[in-house]
């Protein structure tokens, strides 16, 4: 592939591709068995077939169509077993890598932003990028004044890319349910959407990132690497070394794994409480693993190109409900969730039904320590899409309002990062420290949360 398809025509017919693709493998299936195989052993090789064509289209196109796949990765634990397997190889290679963009247009871009003596501003630059991901690439370099930094490039074209693949994913979105059974895909394509300007705009994310490394600057367990440099379309940052996150998912120890999974909950969770902004982007591509120097572990965290900004950190309501919740204050909880809009005036449900809702969604938070698994994500997907089930008919009730969108995808993301670690966390530490409303007014001493 030569360069970022940008005509709205080539992406449409890629994208466009992918049910039809389905389809006729769906047809080679019937064939095969036909011809002697076993159902089992093709439905096996379908589903190779059809990860393989959705990570090399998904990847090839970058843009919106790229960033959809990567919002799915992190879903993966929801699946059944039989369906994930075959998936998350290609969907966790969306976290990482992408088929890069030519040299001569990186020189291109870096020439029209940073001006034709571009190189004297590095001593070094490796034209070789170090990761690429939905709208731009990474190319590790060093400073003119000898730092090591990252400069993240934006593909030529890429607002363009967006909107146009995120428009035709939401035309098909109801052809793409296979690719993740049970879960509504238009809401998520919809939420993408809405953010797109934002997310190229390197300006914000650069005032995103400093703000969260001068905050984190002299923090024991989170690293944000400072921005050095900024322009229009080109980001310089330091340059932060350790293991991706994806990298421990796949082959850690359990000692990492810990690790990684209750420093992730704690940077989500007290990075709106310390800087007013909620990273936005919590796929295992955006996060490291880095040695503290005491036999101990930090978590690096990059790409803040996504935020959500809550000048007084979480919303209350959210850890009032919690509590009230684990207390087992049915109506309380009712009251309130009518009051943020969660619950419309039109309806009207069981204040003990919605507490039995809720209590298996939350047991993390109610024990001192929970370990989060891929099968404890699959009976609550399973709990909640079955059709037959109380909570499928409950939860079709309830409403999301649109201040707490962003919030509850990066919950869920979050919660399946968890679990594609298999990460023992010490939620309920997180939330007492973090969570306006967690902890009763008279009971809160704002400690800093107990270290993992």
């Amino acid at each position: 592939m030569s360069d970022l398809p940008r005509k709205a025509v080539t992406r449409t017919a890629k994208l466009a591709a992918l049910p039809i693709g389905f389809a006729g493998r769906a047809t080679w299936g019937i064939g095969k068995r036909i011809g002697g195989k076993s159902a089992e052993i093709v439905g096996r090789e379908l589903q190779q077939r059809t990860a393989d064509q959705l990570f090399k289209v998904l990847g090839e196109l970058k843009g919106g169509a790229m960033k959809f796949g990567q919002a799915l990765s992190v879903f993966e634990s929801a699946l059944p077993e039989e369906v994930a397997g075959p998936y998350r190889a290609a969907l966790t290679k969306l976290q990482e890598a992408a088929p890069p963009m030519p040299t001569r247009t990186v020189h291109a871009v870096l020439e029209e932003r940073l001006g034709e003596q571009w190189r004297e501003l590095f001593q070094e630059f490796d034209d070789k990028p170090s990761a690429a991901a939905s709208i731009g690439q990474v190319h590790r370099a060093v400073w003119h004044d000898g730092r090591q930094v990252a400069v993240k490039v934006q593909y030529p074209g890429a607002g363009e890319a967006l909107l146009s693949d995120l428009n035709q994913l939401g035309r098909f979105a109801r052809l793409l349910g296979p690719l993740i059974p049970g879960m509504d895909i238009k809401p998520l394509i919809a939420e993408l959407r809405d953010r797109v300007s934002e997310e190229l705009d390197y300006a914000l994310e650069a005032q995103a990132q400093q703000a969260h490394a001068e905050e984190f600057a002299d923090d024991p367990d989170v690293v944000v690497p400072q921005v050095v440099h900024q322009s229009e379309q080109v980001l310089v940052t330091e340059w932060i070394d350790g293991t991706p996150l994806a990298e421990v998912i796949g082959s850690g120890s359990q000692e990492q794994r810990d690790r990684a999974g209750q420093l992730l909950a704690r940077f989500l969770f007290s990075g709106p409480a310390r800087t007013g902004l909620l990273h936005a982007d919590p796929h295992p591509g955006n996060f490291r693993l880095l040695p503290d120097g005491n036999d101990g572990w930090r978590l690096g965290v990059l790409d803040f190109g996504t935020v959500d900004r809550l000048p007084g950190g979480l919303p209350d309501p959210i850890g009032t409900s919690l509590r009230l919740t684990i207390e087992g204050d049915a109506a309380a909880v009712y009251e309130l969730l009518r009051e943020e809009g969660f619950v419309k005036e039109s309806i009207e449900l069981e204040p003990d039904a919605v507490l039995d809702y809720l209590l298996p969604i939350i047991e993390p938070a109610q024990v001192e320590a929970f370990t989060f698994t891929r099968s404890w994500m699959r009976t609550q997907a399973a709990r909640i899409a079955d059709i037959r089930s109380p909570a499928h008919q409950l939860g079709k009730q309830l409403n999301l309002p649109p201040s707490y969108l962003l919030i509850h995808r990066v919950t869920l993301s979050t919660i399946g990062v968890l679990c594609q670690l298999g990460a023992t966390v010490r939620l309920r530490d997180e939330l007492e420290a973090w969570m306006p409303g967690f902890v009763a007014d008279e009971d809160v001493e704002h400690e800093p949360a107990v270290e993992a």
